[in-house]
This record gives C-alpha cells, sequence and structure tokens, in this order.
C-alpha cells in the first residue's frame, strides 16, 4: 500500500506494508502528471516501513526510471535496507537525477525541497 502526497513539483511516497505493481503504476501516474504540469519532480520515498516488494515491480521500477531518466530533479530515499540501497547506486549510472539515501525525515524533505545537506547523508 502507498500513500501519495503532491505539492508543485514534489511527490512524497510512503510505502507500508507489500509494495505492488498497483501501487507502483499509481505512482507512475503521479510522476507522469508531475512532469506534464512541472517539466520535472522531486521525489521523496519513504520505505522504512516497507516489508516487501515483488520483482514485477523492480522490473516496472527499472524500465519507467529508464524511460524517465532526466524527468527527475532530486530524489530522496529513507530507508536502512541496504539492498534498497544497493539498487538506488545501481539507478545512479542510469539516471541523471541527484538520488540520495537518508535515515532523517526532516532532513530529506528539507533536500527535496531545495534546501542543503551534507554529502554523507
Amino acid at each position: 500500500m502507498i500513500s501519495l502526497t503532491i505539492e508543485g513539483d514534489q511527490i512524497a511516497v510512503t510505502v507500508l506494508g507489500q509494495f505492488t505493481l498497483d501501487d507502483y503504476r499509481e505512482f507512475e501516474e503521479a510522476v507522469l502528471y508531475g512532469v506534464q504540469f512541472q517539466g520535472s519532480v522531486n521525489l521523496l520515498f519513504d520505505l522504512r516501513d516497507m516489508l516487501s516488494y515483488s520483482l514485477d515491480v523492480a522490473w516496472e521500477e527499472m524500465q519507467f526510471s529508464r524511460q524517465h531518466k532526466h524527468d527527475f530533479g532530486r530524489i530522496a530515499i529513507l530507508t536502512s535496507d541496504q539492498w534498497i540501497a544497493w539498487s538506488v547506486w545501481v539507478n545512479r549510472l542510469f539516471m541523471s537525477a541527484d538520488i540520495r539515501l537518508f535515515d532523517d525525515l526532516e532532513m530529506a524533505q528539507h533536500w527535496v525541497a531545495g534546501g542543503e545537506v551534507p554529502l554523507a547523508a
């Protein structure tokens, strides 16, 4: 299940429990809408309460991120999961977005809104 919050060029996504393909497609629709009206979007993914995701979500994410590699400005990801951190590192190779991992919600929100935080965040 996901919760989406959209404010201007910022989309906040919170994943609770299982991240399904239907959830990911809801996220895609929000991004496409934002890109249409804002040009590019900044994302805040809160994955701290995500229990799992399926291979079809991973495949969809890979395809979508490559098709829209220039449509994102900043992407903040809240997680402590090492597999997610590894996939973020891989995605950096294929996207022009500035992608950073965070463990603090306020810091992530500040950075996505255009603020500065140390690179080690």
